[in-house]
């Protein structure tokens, strides 16, 4: 099977917040920005694919700060692991202040989506190479992860979470 490497799925986004993007408060919306993050990740994993994909899961999103009116939100949105038909994707999230000259993180996800066809059959995807550290820790913690998506979703039997087995092991250990 064909691989490709993390970099080659990197997907930036930029987005202005305006008046009909907000709240009551000024702060962009919750839903309008699960909208651009999925936009910007489904980028991201058609890259990676070359294939057209669809969302199966959006977790763990954290909201670490609001972003207001008239900040630019930017999505950086790369693919971490890849398993075989499905693939995770990771998306670091920016607010941007252009006057003041201020970016900061306000949030991070994950997002998996799966590779189709025309008639919505399942489709292999190439193997992801991780090269860089950060690419490298994403990718191994990855099946974690899915692991944990896919208890969640009824799909896997706790027992059988092989890794999540090990993480709880190791923090077994540390509090020894």
């Amino acid at each position: 099977m064909e691989e490709k490497f993390a970099k080659e799925s990197l997907t930036i986004m930029n987005e202005l917040v305006l008046p009909n993007d907000t709240n009551t408060f000024g702060n962009l919306m919750g839903g309008r920005l699960l909208y651009w993050m999925d936009i910007c990740s489904a980028m991201a994993a058609q890259k990676h694919s070359n294939s057209t994909v669809v969302t199966v899961s959006v977790d763990s999103v954290s909201f670490k700060r609001p972003i207001t009116l008239g900040e630019v939100v930017t999505i950086e949105a790369q693919v971490t692991r890849v398993f075989q038909t499905s693939l995770e994707v990771h998306m670091e999230i920016f607010a941007q202040n252009l006057p003041k000259g201020t970016k900061e993180k306000s949030n991070d996800a994950y997002y998996t989506f799966v590779a189709v066809d025309k008639e919505m059959n399942r489709k292999l995807i190439p193997q992801l190479v991780p090269e860089t550290e950060k690419e490298i820790r994403l990718y191994n913690e990855a099946m974690q992860r899915r692991e944990l998506r896919l208890i969640l979703a009824g799909k896997l039997n706790p027992k059988s979470a092989t890794e999540l087995k090990s993480l709880v092991k190791i923090f077994q250990n540390i509090e020894k």
